[in-house]
């Protein structure tokens, strides 16, 4: 640590030394890191400040800046939290053959456990834990965010660590690479762009449940915080037409931002972790990232990093030492990986066994009534996941597979995908009511809003990752373009299609509580199914009810999982890998 301040306080001592001319761009970085600065600041006041019992959510326009970052903050900070638990929990259900047997099948409860599920217990005990200051109600906030973000991304990262190359890992084991190197200088890189193009998602993930997330309710209490998605709630609850325009202003100016200064220059330095063999790619651009290698901050910053950066393994000589490396490597990651497994399982035990005293008031007639309201929802999902197929499909090969058109349909594509979908819900609840249809094939609609996307960005992802000289060898032999498309590019992009049916699938079930139970006016609108009946169990503060139906939702998400998305997972892997 001594030594990284070290190099960086000497590069920076020599950047500011050094003799050259004014950049205005360096100057318009320090203005924005203040600008951040001085916006984060206000954020700790107000995560510090005194807890409200209800906040009085201001609709006129000045108000709506303060609320927006304080939003893109939630946002950002639930990003890293998702991050971090795909990083860790994604490698260990990958490497860890007898704790994947029960990660896999809790990673498809975890994504089929709606917002609504996990609020009771997030926000009941966090502001019990900080009863005086808004520290508990802003960090449930973020969890919330988390647990719409987090698992598309673990599930991406899962099934890249699992379909690695074999020459890559053949290369690792020659070399002798113990887990630290595989991971640092195989298996990440080679997750990276399903990675990054599921971050994107589930940023947008986050957005759809803002409205729930910053305002909810819970039986009689009204936990609201300042935001854009609590704005945007008040606003439709009055019927308020301006503060709603500019609640979708203020969202599609956030999502562009954040297009351009973030995902973009992701996604073009993630561009280096192609798998290619041979091949001519066109070079994709970010104007963002080009004005950070131009300026100052930004090659001090590469100069630091550089030279931190550890040195690649070139001897073959060391192979002996680095076997018995990784035999010790090994040996600790078995003992850690048990530990946390045992401690696993004994949480769920507790879980269990609480959950267990709650079920046991819910009647026979009642179980009946959720397992009816689950099928009729199940119906809906698979109906909004197949429609949601038929144009991304296409659309996500042609976007991927041509540079051009992602450097003009990225930004589009991820406003649209981001753009909370219920700020959409008036909208499209008047036209149900201009056409006559009724909130049950409407709510089908409504899911549609929000997981179509999931598929679009893994088919994205899927096509950006095929070899340029298998599209090359496709046009030598004079395929057609239907040909191509059903012999070469949905096979290539049918491992990546099944993750997006899976997330598209559990972004459904999620959605499905605020499809089927909208408030709009002052009027209540609800379609018979189970999250209808989730909704008004969390709005009641029916505990039985909600986990009830929490319960069933995951086991038929869980049981649909099993016995159809990893078929297909398999069956991809034997006709369709690229590797094989």
């Amino acid at each position: 640590m001594n030594k990284l301040f070290n190099d960086i306080w000497g590069e920076a001592v020599a950047f500011l030394t050094r003799p050259r001319k004014f950049n205005w761009i360096d100057v318009t970085l320090v203005i924005g890191l203040g600008g951040l600065l001085f916006g984060i600041v206000g954020l700790a006041r107000e995560w510090t400040g005194a807890h409200r019992q209800v906040f009085e959510i201001d609709l006129s326009p000045k108000a709506l800046p303060r609320y927006t970052f304080f939003s893109l903050c939630r946002g950002l900070i639930a990003y890293l939290f998702s991050l971090g638990f795909t990083l860790v929990y994604g490698y260990w259900a990958a490497k860890d053959k007898i704790a994947e047997r029960v990660l896999v099948p809790l990673l498809d409860i975890l994504q089929s456990i709606p917002v609504l599920g996990f609020m009771p217990g997030f926000v009941l005990a966090l502001v019990a834990l900080f009863p005086s200051s808004n520290i508990g109600l802003e960090l449930s906030c973020v969890l919330m965010i988390f647990t719409g973000q987090v698992w598309n991304m673990t599930f991406s990262y899962y099934h890249s660590l699992r379909s690695v190359p074999q020459d890559l890992q053949e290369v690792s084991r020659v070399y002798g690479f113990n887990w630290w190197q595989r991971l640092k200088g195989v298996e990440l890189p080679y997750a990276t762009i399903g990675l990054v193009w599921n971050s994107m998602m589930s940023m947008a993930g986050g957005w759809f449940f803002l409205m729930i997330t910053e305002a909810f309710v819970l039986g009689d209490n009204d936990f609201r915080l300042p935001g854009l998605g609590s704005y945007m709630s008040v606003a439709v609850q009055k019927g308020n037409a301006p503060a709603m325009l500019w609640a979708i202003a203020a969202m599609v100016i956030l999502i562009v931002i954040l297009d351009q200064i973030l995902w973009r220059p992701i996604v073009v330095w993630a561009q280096k972790f192609r798998v290619e063999e041979s091949g001519r790619q066109e070079i994709m651009s970010s104007w963002f990232l080009n004005w950070l290698r131009k300026s100052g901050i930004g090659q001090l910053l590469i100069s630091v990093l550089g030279r931190n950066r550890p040195k690649a393994i070139s001897n073959v000589s060391i192979i002996p030492i680095e076997k018995r490396l990784v035999s010790k490597s090994n040996t600790q990651a078995t003992v850690i990986s048990i530990t946390a497994f045992v401690a696993l399982l004994g949480l769920l035990t507790i879980g269990a066994l609480k959950l267990v005293h709650i079920l046991s008031d819910i009647s026979i007639s009642k179980w009946l009534a959720i397992f009816s309201a689950a099928f009729l929802t199940m119906g809906r999902v698979m109906l909004a996941t197949a429609l949601g197929t038929i144009w991304t499909l296409p659309a996500g090969l042609a976007i991927g597979l041509s540079p051009r058109l992602s450097r003009l349909f990225q930004p589009v594509v991820q406003v649209v995908a981001s753009f909370p979908a219920p700020m959409l819900f008036p909208a499209v609840i008047a036209g149900l009511y201009l056409f006559n249809i009724s909130l049950g094939w409407g709510s089908v609609m409504l899911m549609l809003l929000g997981t179509q996307w999931y598929v679009l960005f893994n088919v994205i992802a899927g096509a950006m990752a095929i070899p340029a000289d298998l599209r090359e060898a496709a046009k030598s032999y004079h395929l057609s373009k239907w040909q191509r498309f059903a012999c070469v590019y949905v096979p290539a992009v049918f491992p990546y299609l099944i993750t997006g049916w899976v997330t598209a699938a559990g972004g459904a079930w999620n959605a499905s509580i605020v499809a089927e139970y909208v408030t709009f006016r002052g009027q209540t609108l609800s379609a018979w199914g189970l999250g209808s009946q989730i909704s008004q169990a969390a709005q009641g503060a029916n505990y039985p009810v909600l986990a009830a139906s929490v319960l069933v939702m995951s086991a038929l998400v869980v049981t649909f999982n099993r016995l159809v998305w990893k078929s297909m997972y398999h069956w991809a892997e034997q006709q369709f890998s690229l590797n094989k």
